[in-house]
């Protein structure tokens, strides 16, 4: 049974930092490939980073790039995304996904098969 649950959400002042993680089973996940995406009322749901399997490589949306980082602990076999220099803008339910292969495709929703629960991210000015 596929389990992903996302914490560490909240409200956070512009400027500030908020550190989210999701704990996966049964997947190891430093062994599938993991991002996270986030969906604004009213708008697409964005894939905002990746995470790859084997190499670790990385990738970031432009919106994001150079303010958040995704990583895994594998002692917690969790997936976080460290989240500085938060804007109004980065408001939205932030989800983590999974496509359980070591074969990575694009970052569109399409592209993973499991998804959490989500948890909420508000950014004030």
């Amino acid at each position: 049974q596929v389990q992903l649950v996302e914490s560490g959400g909240g409200s956070v002042q512009a400027g500030g930092s908020l550190r989210l993680s999701c704990a996966a089973s049964p997947y190891t996940v430093s062994r599938i490939c993991m991002a996270w995406f986030r969906q604004a009322p009213g708008k697409e749901r964005e894939g905002i980073a990746a995470i790859r399997p084997g190499d670790g490589s990385t990738y970031y949306a432009d919106s994001v790039k150079d303010r958040f980082t995704i990583s895994q602990d594998n002692a917690k076999n969790t997936l976080s995304l460290q989240m500085n220099s938060l804007k109004p803008e980065d408001t939205a339910m932030y989800y983590c996904a999974a496509r359980p292969s070591h074969r990575c495709r694009g970052l569109g929703s399409a592209d993973f098969d499991f998804w959490g629960q989500g948890t909420q991210v508000t950014v004030f000015s």
